[in-house]
């Protein structure tokens, strides 16, 4: 089913409830994609769905249970670095590629625990177990 109403905005009950939770900007560009690709893909939502999260992970982070800008555009982990054919898991919406600085104010921000003495990878581990949480709270499951 298409994402996109008649007024060219993404159709908010259409959406998953993270992204319903983010701003509208957030929710254009998961829509639009995932539009487009549903039509090049020969409706398959599942590749529409992946394509729209890889652009949505271009632009935007998982924080908690949404999604926010990122401080700058990119390939958010390795697997989106390489075009989605490595066999890496992705980060699940966390900015793998952020510095370690911006990393950590995001655990400051997620309240995690043992924060201070995370590597980058750690701290990127504990985000995205932190947004799952968070994700599973705000669905009420």
């Amino acid at each position: 089913m298409p994402k996109t109403g008649k007024n060219d905005h993404a159709r908010k009950e259409e959406l998953p409830s993270t992204l319903q939770r983010s701003e509208q900007k957030a929710q254009d560009t998961f829509a639009k994609t995932y539009d487009s690709a549903l039509e090049s893909y020969d409706n398959d939502e599942g590749r529409a769905a992946r394509a729209a999260y890889a652009s949505l992970k271009h632009s935007y982070e998982k924080v908690g249970d949404h999604w926010e800008p990122k401080e700058k555009r990119g390939p958010s982990d390795k697997r989106a670095e390489e075009g989605g054919t490595s066999s890496e898991p992705t980060a699940g919406g966390v900015d793998a590629n952020a510095s370690k600085e911006h990393l950590y104010k995001l655990a400051q921000e997620l309240d995690i625990d043992g924060r201070s003495t995370m590597d980058k990878d750690e701290l990127v581990k504990a985000i995205q177990k932190a947004n799952d949480a968070a994700t599973r709270k705000a669905r009420g499951s």
